[in-house]
């Protein structure tokens, strides 16, 4: 369990195991062996229990395999089922499913740990392996609600009675609502956090949901475009690839072979792809090779949505408690603010809260009263309390239990119980407007902004690096954020004065630009030749310090380089404390992100009846 990690690979969550971004290109025989390295690792711990049922306190915990039918094949299914003591087909109780983030099992230390929490509050838990994980079969098919949401559904069958275990096990004693419909909810992170969605859009037997730090649209996620969105987080025209997130999973996804000899053979991928389904793979190597020609384009984005919430969410009833993490650059809070939006627009009950921690940091320590899923403190903690409540509340149907306001957030500037604030509509507070001033100030009055030019341009490797997308999740030595002279530009704010300013939201940004040499080539059909530049928020100390806010950087590539676009940028929860200044940076690349196919100088242009005009969804002060 505690065998080191082979050099330059890390743990990165309860999740998710990476390996360096810089490490493009590995060797079979190095692969191979590193893999096999990492068979010591808490991740690939023992994934079953064997024998009779194990007690384990006030419950007892049974290892039970399950075979389902999943998309075109059949796979068996590695779950625990976790019955509290007393619970009988004469005293039922109602059942909490969860399963692993990307990589892990039902064994790993935050799948294993809401399990027990559950059910040493009462709860039936069955805990199990995704597709594709641990010792479950079938290919990886990123929580396809056709694939994996019907999988997930046979075990709502094993819960409700309908069907047995392969060993002819039936649950007898799990609360229904009715023949054939137990009395379920979802609960897990990150992949297990889109898992909860899929499933509840094909199958209505599920009561709650309470998805973690997982996704909206993974066209978005992956390949993020914030420039002129008209879907969701999404948009017609693809973004910038996000290679480090994108290929760290990949290679865990196809290391499973390595990791666990002996799988099934039902988990054979496609299209080239040891372990992806076909689809996955094509996607993957149209990102690597960075051509988007139309035809092809657009069948990834179809199939990217397809997996995604974006495309299911209307089939989703099941009341749904959203919690995002803000220190996160693989699904920020945007996604999770899309996917609210969604749910209430159709009157599907949800509400949502931003928590402190996401994929970048604080998951392995969570600040000081923040939820752990690995310690299972839901009653010590803000969002477990909150996550107790609404399964009170939907789950034991005690309709006096009250599930919170509506939304949420987090504040790192604040201590002890006042961590939380709250409001009871999304967005909450108003709308502040800054303008861009030819000078590289920001201004309050578009009276104020000066007549001018200022211009950037790209060069063939990445100038800027913004987001800790691997090392500094796991607070290993990382790079503070920089932006190479020449290119990127700056706007700065006058200092704070008065009250501090609270920044709690997505900022927007909507601009012109001028680049000629985009101009030659963003007509062509490959949608690469379009212009590629970064768009992020800083804030300024006094003493010249500035601090990229949660290292959170706006992808763009701009449908058309001779109009006007809007960029909004991550959602961010942040205070501006008086005489710190805010700094909006506009970049040519960044690290993490494949970039310009070519060198595109940039222009920015300010004049008072033309400017760049920078919302910020401000809950009190202002910027003067």
């Amino acid at each position: 369990m505690n065998a080191p990690l082979p050099t330059g690979w890390y743990v990165a969550s309860p999740w998710e195991v990476l390996v360096p971004s810089e490490s493009r290109v590995v060797s079979r025989p190095l692969l191979r062996t590193s893999l096999a390295l990492l068979a010591g690792t808490a991740l690939a711990a023992p994934l079953a229990l064997t024998g009779p049922a194990a007690a384990a306190g006030p419950y007892t915990v049974t290892a039970l395999k399950v075979t389902v039918r999943a998309g075109d094949r059949s796979c068996t299914l590695d779950t625990d089922v976790y019955r509290p003591s007393g619970v009988t087909a004469a005293h039922p109780a109602p059942a909490v499913l969860t399963t692993n983030g990307f990589g892990g099992s039902k064994a790993d230390g935050s799948t294993d740990a809401l399990a027990k929490a559950f059910a040493a509050r009462g709860y039936v838990a069955l805990a199990y392996s995704g597709l594709g994980f641990g010792r479950t079969g079938c290919p990886i098919s990123l929580d396809d609600p056709r694939i994996d949401g019907r999988a997930a559904s046979q075990l709502v069958d094993l819960l409700a009675g309908s069907r047995t275990a392969d060993n002819g096990t039936r649950l007898d004693y799990v609360a229904k609502d009715g023949r054939g419909d137990p009395r379920v909810g979802m609960i897990g992170g990150s992949y297990g956090g889109a898992i909860q969605l899929a499933t509840a859009a094909v199958d209505h037997r599920v009561d709650a949901l309470v998805p973690l730090i997982t996704w909206h649209d993974l066209s978005y996620s992956l390949d993020p475009n914030n420039a002129d969105r008209t879907q969701g987080v999404g948009g017609p025209v693809p973004g910038a690839y996000k290679w480090q997130w994108t290929n760290g999973f990949f290679l865990i996804g196809e290391a499973q072979g390595l990791l666990h000899p002996n799988i099934d053979p039902s988990r054979t991928g496609g299209a080239g792809c040891l372990h992806f389904v076909a689809r996955a793979c094509r996607t993957k190597r149209l990102l690597d090779s960075g051509k988007y020609p139309a035809a092809r384009t657009e069948a990834m984005l179809r199939y990217a949505r397809s997996v995604s919430p974006v495309s299911y969410l209307t089939s989703v009833t099941a009341p749904t408690l959203l919690i995002q993490g803000q220190a996160d650059t693989l699904f920020n809070l945007n996604e999770a603010a899309a996917t609210y939006r969604a749910l209430t627009a159709q009157g599907t009950p949800a509400k949502m809260i931003w928590q402190y921690w996401g994929h970048s940091d604080g998951i392995k320590n969570p600040p000081a009263g923040e939820l752990s899923l690995a310690k299972g403190n839901l009653g010590t903690s803000y969002v477990g309390r909150r996550i107790l409540a609404w399964f009170d509340r939907y789950l034991r149907q005690r309709t006096r239990t009250g599930t919170g306001p509506a939304f949420a957030y987090y504040r790192d500037w604040m201590t002890g119980r006042n961590t939380y604030a709250t409001a009871a509509t999304y967005p909450a507070g108003g709308s502040r407007r800054l303008y861009l001033s030819g000078d590289g100030t920001l201004v309050d009055h578009r009276s104020e902004v000066v007549r001018g030019s200022r211009a950037y341009r790209n060069l063939r490797s990445a100038t800027s690096h913004s987001e800790s997308s691997l090392a500094g999740m796991l607070g290993l030595p990382d790079p503070a954020p920089f932006d190479a002279r020449g290119t990127h530009l700056d706007w700065t704010s006058a200092p704070v004065a008065g009250r501090p300013v609270d920044v709690v939201g997505a900022p927007r940004v909507t601009l012109k630009v001028s680049s000629p040499r985009t101009e030659q080539v963003q007509n062509s059909a490959d949608a690469a030749d379009r212009l590629v530049l970064f768009a992020k928020l800083y804030d300024v100390a006094p003493d010249g310090r500035k601090t990229l806010v949660h290292r959170l950087v706006a992808p763009a590539r701009v449908p058309d380089a001779t109009r006007r676009f809007t960029v909004e940028l991550p959602g961010i929860v942040h205070r501006y404390e008086p005489g710190h200044r805010l700094r909006f940076t506009l970049a040519a690349s960044d690290s993490a992100y494949a970039g310009n196919r070519g060198v595109k100088p940039v222009t920015v242009s300010s004049a008072p009846e033309d400017t760049g005009v920078l919302e910020l969804p401000v809950t009190q002060g202002e910027l003067r």
